[in-house]
């Protein structure tokens, strides 16, 4: 059984999303398949989700992931004596940018010019046409959130969020809103695990299974 249908049969209310659940995966298949990269951004228990999933997309999460042979060849000629163990302690990964991890540069932003932008900023630096941005915010309303994917969108970043089923401004705003059957921040956060979950493994089958 697939992520997704795996997901839709312990959760049967995400049926409802399942058409968004494949759209972000679409998005983030296609962002991985012209080798760019994906942002994460959220706050309080969506900044641990962020975080989260960037560990799941950047190591091996269900599959082994070998290197690519040309790589373990060239790091045994560089380095005869050590190359075989940073070949097999190598994992191929997924590219992937927690936003909420750079506390220095987010504390010196929110003093030095504005708290509310202290994701936008990032994508500004970090963000490339191509990549894509998940935007984590259970009201939908995180204003921090919001100018991240503004600034996003204007760069031609695919944006992707998840929120409760209402939605908010974010709703309105990604490509894709996958807004779950709940309303109250708890519950939305419980529902986001396993989505993102289902997500991240179905990536990685596909680039490397």
């Amino acid at each position: 059984m697939d992520p997704i249908s795996n997901l839709i049969s312990r959760y049967p209310d995400l049926e409802r999303i399942k058409g968004e659940i494949i759209q972000a995966a679409e998005v983030l298949t296609k962002t991985y398949s012209d080798h760019r990269k994906v942002l994460v951004c959220g706050n309080g228990g969506s900044a641990s989700d962020s975080e989260h999933i960037v560990g799941e997309l950047m190591k091996s999460f269900s599959l082994k992931r070998q290197i690519p042979a040309s790589f373990e060849n060239l790091l045994n000629e560089k380095y005869p004596e050590e190359g075989g163990y940073l070949a097999e302690h190598l994992q191929g990964a997924l590219p992937a940018i927690s936003l909420v991890s750079q506390r220095a540069l987010i504390s010196a932003y929110a003093n030095d010019v504005a708290a509310d932008m202290v994701y936008a900023q990032q994508v500004f630096g970090y963000g490339q046409a191509g990549d894509a941005l998940i935007a984590l915010s259970t009201s939908g309303n995180s204003k921090n959130v919001i100018n991240a994917v503004k600034v996003a969108a204007a760069m031609d970043i695919h944006t992707i969020c998840m929120t409760n089923s209402h939605g908010g401004k974010l709703g309105q705003l990604c490509d894709v809103s996958i807004k779950v059957p709940r309303e109250t921040t708890p519950e939305a956060q419980e529902l986001h695990l396993p989505i993102y979950h289902a997500l991240c493994e179905l990536m990685e089958e596909r680039f490397f299974g």
